[in-house]
């Protein structure tokens, strides 16, 4: 059983890093779909990722609107993070199997960005209906989210005021993220 020492610093090194990794994903998203750039989130995440990213770019191209550079900068930070954790747990696993533990951590992260960000939005339409063009988070939820929710709006019933389609994509997320995690 891990000391406390270890324990606080397992729980220092999965916060810190994992946020910044959650940055850099939101930061990657955004480009992807094309948000606001001027957007005052945008600008946070573009100044606080900005430095490895830059330096990156100059050896890693972007392949089409997928920015590699941030893509490789995740991996490494998420295979760092678990490298070091199972390191203070006393373990030393192999770059292989640190390599596909971060890319399907990653992978539940990514559907864990899309289900909060869609939770974020029902609830925001809730307080600020008709409202939500002043606040720039739910701006920029709306345009993370278009990309799943447009097909789904388009294929549900019009039910009047009630937007079912938050519902379906989450039910839908959850069953990605069961199949996930079935696989490893």
């Amino acid at each position: 059983m891990p000391g406390p020492l270890q324990e606080i610093s397992i729980f220092l090194i999965s916060t810190l890093l994992s946020l910044y990794v959650i940055a850099l994903m939101l930061r990657m998203l955004l480009a992807m779909v094309r948000a606001d750039f001027y957007n005052p989130v945008s600008q946070f995440l573009v100044t606080v990722t900005n430095p490895p990213v830059r330096a990156l770019r100059r050896v890693i191209p972007p392949i089409g609107r997928l920015d590699t550079a941030v893509v490789l900068l995740m991996i490494a930070l998420k295979m760092l993070e678990l490298w070091l954790v199972a390191w203070i747990g006393g373990a030393s696993p192999g770059l292989g199997l640190v390599l596909v533990v971060a890319v399907f951590r990653l992978l539940q992260l990514l559907i864990y960005v899309f289900m909060f960000s869609i939770i974020i939005e029902a609830v925001m339409s809730w307080f600020m209906a008709g409202g939500m063009r002043g606040n720039p988070v739910a701006s920029l939820v709306a345009s993370l989210n278009r990309p799943i929710l447009t097909p789904i709006r388009s294929v549900m019933p019009n039910l009047g005021p009630v937007d079912l389609s938050p519902l379906v994509a989450i039910i839908g997320l959850n069953i990605l993220l069961i199949l996930l995690r079935s696989i490893f």
